[in-house]
């Protein structure tokens, strides 16, 4: 699924009724003659009812880390925050942990000294 971008799920589906099933959003895109790649994709979806084209974006799973930069800590606040049930928050825009943040402002020693 590596080779398999949003912009290429998202026009597999353009011509998807919404609320739609995981299985009604992977026939419009076999209807479509997307790649096999974008329909492994969708199949892989949760098997719960999407109102929009959002829910969809929210749940494609591509690999995490190649559209954002968290920290472990942050991927995990992303998971906490809320959203539809069911639905993945790897896209959720999260701050880094206040640590983090401070840590990363500090200039690093050479030394054994803090």
């Amino acid at each position: 699924m590596a080779d398999t971008d949003m912009a290429q799920v998202m026009d597999a589906i353009q011509d998807a009724d919404f609320p739609a099933t995981k299985d009604q959003l992977v026939a419009v895109a076999q209807a479509a003659d997307a790649r096999d790649q974008v329909l492994q994709t969708l199949q892989a979806l949760p098997p719960v009812e999407y109102d929009n084209r959002e829910d969809v974006a929210r749940s494609v799973r591509l690999p995490v880390d190649s559209d954002l930069d968290h920290s472990k800590a942050q991927r995990n606040d992303q998971l906490r925050g809320g959203g539809k049930h069911g639905l993945s928050g790897h896209l959720r825009d999260v701050p880094k942990p206040p640590v983090e943040e401070e840590l990363s402002r500090r200039p690093r020693s050479s030394g054994g000294e803090p």
